[in-house]
């Protein structure tokens, strides 16, 4: 009978103890949840800097040369300053080349963020005697890509992939950027070896700041919610996304936002990058109207067991579907 007692002292104790144990725990953290995008948008950008984007000869005294190529220069190098004057647009740099004249100059530049010098003498070219690189630069740009998400407060992200030039393939560094509200206009439909396209024309009304151009998408935030936005849903866990059905928002026309039928395959759990699984148009009305997978698209919102999985960022130019 004592051990019998004993035995309920030490159940109750344990009881306490565990009842204890379970308050003192922090409650476990909600799954995050996304409003669903599928509206299409618009970027102006301006480089942070001249980006380098390619090479070209300069033809000075029947000869041909770049002397950019020969100091070392490369495609995706942003040009921020000549003999320490700080430049911002091709203007600028062309500006600085003839103030400095035919002698030579020190150009500073960042390569994937790491800051370096080169020295070049600038040639006069034959056909305009104007004083010249051998370069090309680009020092701003615009597109269309596709909402992925929206939070409450107004941020966003798009696209699925980073804004990247299309001569060099190099990600752009953003100084800033404009996000403008889209009419989506013409369909290009894609085909094996020509990748479609979807245009459309800016309105003249900025809608939000582009602050971040990544690898994995554009990130900035909205002045003002975009309509036909969709359900706000759950993310899902890299291990919670598996092969079979999903739906793919996008917006072709002025009818807004549609939703269409995927498959996803392929997935790769431990992908650290922007391409983690396959995605293969199914759906019949996608089909005819675009042809599968086109630009503009990109940033397309992925649903799955009613959670968002990811967006669509590339096409297979021998498949578009």
């Amino acid at each position: 009978m004592k051990f019998q007692k004993n035995t309920k002292r030490y159940c109750f104790l344990l009881t306490v103890l565990l009842l204890a144990t379970l308050l003192a725990l922090p409650a476990a953290a909600a799954r995050p949840t996304l409003t669903v995008g599928g509206v299409p948008f618009g970027v102006r950008f301006v480089t942070d800097g001249v980006m380098v984007v390619g090479y070209c000869n300069v033809r000075c005294g029947g000869k041909e040369q770049s002397p950019a190529r020969e100091a070392g220069l490369r495609p995706g190098d942003c040009i921020c300053g000549v003999e320490g004057q700080a430049v911002n647009t091709a203007e600028d740099l062309q500006k600085a080349i003839e103030q400095n004249g035919k002698r030579a100059i020190s150009i500073s530049y960042t390569r994937e963020g790491q800051e370096a010098t080169a020295t070049l003498t600038p040639l006069p070219c034959d056909e305009d005697g104007r004083l010249r690189l051998g370069l090309y630069v680009r020092d701003a740009g615009a597109g269309i890509g596709t909402v992925t998400f929206v939070e409450e407060d107004g941020r966003f992200g798009g696209l699925g992939h980073g804004i990247c030039d299309g001569e060099c393939g190099a990600l752009i560094p953003l100084a800033r950027g404009s996000v403008m509200g889209v009419t989506v206009g013409e369909i290009s439909r894609g085909a094996a070896g020509a990748p479609g396209e979807l245009r459309g024309h800016f309105s003249p009304k900025r809608v939000g700041v582009l602050q971040q151009n990544t690898t994995c998408g554009v990130f900035g935030a909205l002045t003002e919610r975009p309509c036909g936005l969709g359900q706000t849903l759950p993310i899902a866990y890299r291990n919670e996304v598996h092969d079979g059905a999903a739906t793919l928002r996008c917006t072709l026309d002025e009818s807004g936002p549609r939703e269409y039928t995927v498959e996803l395959s392929a997935i790769h759990r431990d992908a650290d990058g922007n391409k983690c699984f396959t995605v293969k148009v199914t759906d019949p009305a996608l089909l005819a109207k675009t042809g599968g997978i086109i630009q503009g698209m990109s940033g397309s919102p992925l649903v799955q067991d009613g959670r968002l999985v990811g967006a669509v960022t590339h096409v297979m130019i021998n498949d578009p579907t």
